[in-house]
């Protein structure tokens, strides 16, 4: 079971990797509609627009990925969407800051954008540089 994690896990770095190029737009909205399936994550919250995850490869003690459901590449995109996927946003973050009790232990929420997204897929970093009890 741990190699399939970890092929899907490869497989998902060069599906990140290759998702910069222009040509492969299409690809990658496919793949972040689909996922659920595609992605090795134990989902730790989803609801209507979001879904968040451990991530993968942390650099972080507690690092959770998370995504929209759909493909959104920049902050002008997300503008487009609903007040309803904002609001689940923060329901969820605040969801995940109480479960992980990350007001004790201090917590950062990142978004990159620009020259520093380097995947072509807003999404959002909670990070924690404090080790928790794990989480089930």
């Amino acid at each position: 079971m741990a190699q399939l994690s970890s092929l899907k896990t490869e497989v998902l770095s060069f599906l990140l990797t290759v998702a910069r190029s222009r040509h492969i737009k299409p690809l990658t909205k496919f793949f972040f509609k689909h996922m659920s399936t595609l992605l090795p994550a134990k989902w730790l919250f989803v609801n209507d627009h979001w879904k968040a995850f451990y991530h993968p490869q942390p650099d972080y003690p507690l690092h959770i990925l998370i995504i929209p459901k759909q493909a959104i590449t920049s902050i002008e995109g997300a503008l487009e969407q609903p007040i309803e996927f904002h609001q689940n946003f923060y329901k969820m973050v605040h969801e995940l800051i109480v479960d992980f009790n990350l007001n004790t232990y201090g917590y950062r929420l990142i978004n990159n954008g620009g020259l520093n997204q380097l995947v072509p897929q807003r999404h959002w970093h909670l990070i924690s540089d404090l080790e928790q009890e794990a989480h089930d």
